[in-house]
């Protein structure tokens, strides 16, 4: 079982590396190195880690509660991961040359790319707030 303080860690990294990611991929000559291109991976590859621990470790108590409120609170946070997973699997596809090539990124247009990565971001950066301010708090209160 995972601590609240490690998803707190987790967040964190997540949340830094978008910052640095947001900040490299301004210059577009940086999008094409090999340590922009792992810290990119490691993002992707750290949430797809947080957005899977939360869905099996977080949602159980919740889905159970009497109270439909909480209950739901379960459902929107299941429905938001899998839109997650949609979102990623879509930039991937769509920037990345290959699932098993993870040396570059395929960027044809850099300011739809850019566009791009602060959606995905923004997203991923609202889900961490939501989690922190509203997921946790409700999880604790059960007991958990």
């Amino acid at each position: 079982m995972i601590t609240y303080e490690e998803l707190n860690e987790q967040n964190h990294r997540i949340t830094e590396l978008s910052n640095v990611l947001h900040y490299l991929f301004q210059d577009r000559s940086m999008c094409d190195t090999g340590s922009c291109c792992d810290l990119f991976y490691r993002y992707v590859d750290l949430v797809k880690e947080h957005v899977d621990i939360v869905d099996k470790q977080m949602y159980k108590d919740l889905l159970a509660s009497p109270d439909e409120k909480v209950s739901n609170v379960a459902k929107n946070f299941m429905s938001g991961s899998t839109e997650i997973r949609r979102i990623l699997r879509e930039f991937m596809h769509r920037w990345c040359p290959s699932s098993t090539q993870r040396d570059s990124l395929h960027i044809k247009d850099h300011e739809n790319f850019l566009s791009d990565t602060d959606k995905l971001f923004a997203i991923i950066l609202q889900r961490i707030q939501d989690e922190t301010e509203h997921l946790y708090p409700l999880v604790r209160s059960l007991g958990r």
